[in-house]
């Protein structure tokens, strides 16, 4: 339901012979797209009438009309539209209130109390609904919604002359407002004094508007907050998914120590260069098995490589159970979200901030603002060691790679969790010849909870200096090998990383 010409027409006509030569006592903005005018007979006099009209660009809602319930004050930031409305026009006088061109556009004249004229316009035209704030005659001042930089519409940019947008013709006689728009459930507030509402037409059309309008929005922020919601199951099923699949591995670790012990023992009969080899399986029923090498790597290489992929699965088999188990509980929690996002009684916004301190849901990423300068994105986050010392945290596997080996130096600590993915971890020692001990907890503690086994109570951390992480050719993004460095014993510390938690930053870059 929108607005037509007619109606506006009927609109103007109830409010511009009760409205004109009023004061702008107050100029409340809503973001984001709305400007509700304390309009009052005289500036110092407490007691006299008031009547608060709303501008609204809002296209689910767009209209012009008395607003008689109750408004609630703004506290955030403004955009630089709105904030220019409310210093251009508080305690100006509304000259004129017309309809333009006979179209869905209203015309709200204002003269300053330097003598300055202002007006601002209401292109009240459905989805493509804006406002314009223009000076002295027709010249734009500033648009709620600039046109985009590689389409830009002459009669909105700044300095320009302002010219109605080019209309349509009526698509034929629509009711009137007593006819089209729903009588209101409850009965406008009277001011005192008042028997009956002036403004009987504004309140069908405010009353009717603002409830499309909330709905709309509500329906947004409900599609929103399940569409987040599903994002993050698909990603909890499929960290299920890849640990059942190492579980399976896992489960082959006797299998991979017997095929070290059988090369092994052949290792004298075993040329160099050979893709594999056949052994009589001893482990089993003494059968012929083949074996396949790196012909790359020497006999004696090829075994140490397979000795070290039967501890790791080894290793694996007694941790992947609690990490599989704690997938599968986050997976729980983030569907059982996901069906209470659907519950079209509950309110979205009240949902959101439950699922975040729930653990089920991030909170959300404002984006930053249009006009502000874009700021270069970097592969980390960072938090703030004990000393004080710059921790960075990888994003993704790509980013891992980027954060070691293009913004990291070699003397830099590097820290993984061991037999498990996750995050990239580097300790910035800025010079420094050795980490202070509390420090590389710090760094350990972010390791472990930026992994698959978040939560746990111990883990095993991979520490080594950055000089010893190397990139195998043609390896997958974020996977590295080490030529040093250590296993450290973690057992986790929930008040330690609690205070790492809070100590994120934005990144410094250099």
């Amino acid at each position: 339901m929108h607005l037509a010409a007619a109606h506006i027409a009927e609109l103007v006509a109830e409010l511009s012979p009760r409205l004109q030569r009023m004061l702008v006592r107050e100029v409340h903005a809503l973001p984001p797209a709305d400007l509700v005018f304390v309009l009052v007979d005289a500036l110092e006099d407490p007691s006299a009438r008031r009547v608060f009209l709303r501008v609204s660009a809002n296209p689910d809602g767009a209209r012009v009309c008395v607003d008689r319930s109750r408004v609630a004050r703004h506290d955030g930031p403004l955009g630089p539209f709105l904030r220019r409305c409310q210093e251009d026009l508080t305690n100006a006088r509304l000259e004129r209130l017309v309809q333009a061109g006979g179209d869905r556009v209203v015309v709200l004249e204002f003269r300053r109390a330097d003598g300055e004229r202002r007006a601002l316009v209401a292109e009240l035209v459905g989805r493509h609904a804006n406002l314009a704030l223009l000076a002295g005659g027709d010249k734009v001042l500033q648009v709620l919604v600039p046109p985009p930089a590689d389409k830009p519409v002459a009669r909105l940019l700044p300095g320009s002359p302002w010219t109605p947008p080019p209309g349509r013709p009526p698509a034929g006689a629509v009711p009137p407002i007593a006819e089209l728009f729903p009588t209101p459930a409850a009965p406008p507030r009277l001011a005192p004094g008042e028997t009956e509402d002036p403004y009987p037409k504004s309140w069908r059309v405010d009353q009717a508007l603002a409830a499309q309008a909330d709905g709309a929005h509500l329906h947004r922020a409900r599609k929103d907050l399940a569409e987040r919601l599903e994002r993050r199951a698909k990603n909890a099923r499929n960290l299920v998914a890849g640990l059942e699949q190492r579980a399976a591995a896992a489960e082959g670790h006797e299998r991979a120590l017997f095929d070290a012990e059988l090369v092994k023992l052949a290792l004298a009969s075993i040329p160099r260069g050979a893709k594999s080899v056949v052994v009589d399986d001893h482990w089993t029923d003494g059968a012929p098995r083949t074996i396949a090498l790196d012909q790359k790597l020497s006999p004696k290489e090829n075994m140490e490589r397979l000795f070290d992929k039967a501890k790791k699965l080894q290793r694996a088999r007694e941790t992947v159970a609690a990490e599989l188990e704690l997938a599968r509980a986050k997976e729980a929690l983030v569907l059982e979200w996901l069906a209470r996002a659907r519950d079209e009684t509950r309110d979205p916004a009240e949902l959101e901030r439950e699922a975040v301190a729930g653990g089920a849901l991030d909170e959300k990423q404002e984006a930053p603002r249009k006009s502000a300068p874009p700021t270069p994105r970097l592969p980390y986050r960072t938090f703030a060691a004990s000393s004080g010392a710059e921790i960075r945290v990888g994003r993704n596997a790509k980013d891992n790679d980027a954060l070691t080996f293009k913004h990291a130096r070699g003397n830099d600590l590097w820290l993984h969790t061991a037999d498990t993915p996750g995050s990239h971890v580097v300790l910035v020692l800025a010079g420094r010849p050795e980490p202070h001990p509390e420090d590389l907890l710090d760094a350990a503690h972010l390791a472990v909870h930026h992994s698959p086994i978040a939560g746990a109570a111990r883990a095993r951390v991979h520490v080594a200096r950055r000089k010893e992480v190397h990139k195998p050719r043609g390896a997958k993004p974020g996977l590295v090998t080490l030529s040093g460095g250590k296993v450290l014993e973690l057992r986790l510390q929930p008040d330690r990383l609690q205070r790492l938690l809070g100590s994120h930053r934005p990144p410094t870059i250099g």
